[in-house]
């Protein structure tokens, strides 16, 4: 079995975007045991989920841009190999750009774009460690 964080392809990171961040974090503690680590952000702080030890996502407040009339949301990372090609070949293919490839600081690289039919999804590639 490959590492999510480095497959081209993989499902790598779920993250909750929340406009009552203790709300969530409580319904999803309670809910599904889940462990939870506070670590700063830019625009706050960030919690990162972990099951049995291991970090499996995050949540975090949704960010200041995002409209009013978008409800708190789960957003799916896919690992890819160069963001920035991904990123071109989904604008190639018709889907639109929401946030264009970005750097995050410690992190990596990701980008966000909404396929032809509606589905928004994000691409993301780590930094080695």
């Amino acid at each position: 079995m490959g590492n999510r964080f480095e497959t081209h392809g993989d499902f790598s990171w779920s993250e909750l975007c929340s406009r009552d961040l203790e709300g969530s974090k409580k319904f999803y503690k309670e809910l599904l045991g889940w462990e939870m680590e506070e670590t700063p952000m830019q625009e706050g702080r960030y919690t990162v989920l972990k099951a049995g030890g291991e970090a499996v996502g995050g949540i975090m407040p949704m960010p200041a841009s995002v409209p009013e009339m978008v409800p708190t949301h789960w957003a799916t990372y896919v690992t890819v190999s160069d963001v920035d090609a991904v990123a071109k070949k989904a604008q190639d293919l018709g889907g639109t750009m929401i946030v264009p490839p970005t750097d995050i600081p410690g992190v990596g690289r990701f980008s966000t774009f909404q396929d032809p039919q509606g589905g928004v999804i994000n691409v993301i590639k780590y930094l080695k460690k």
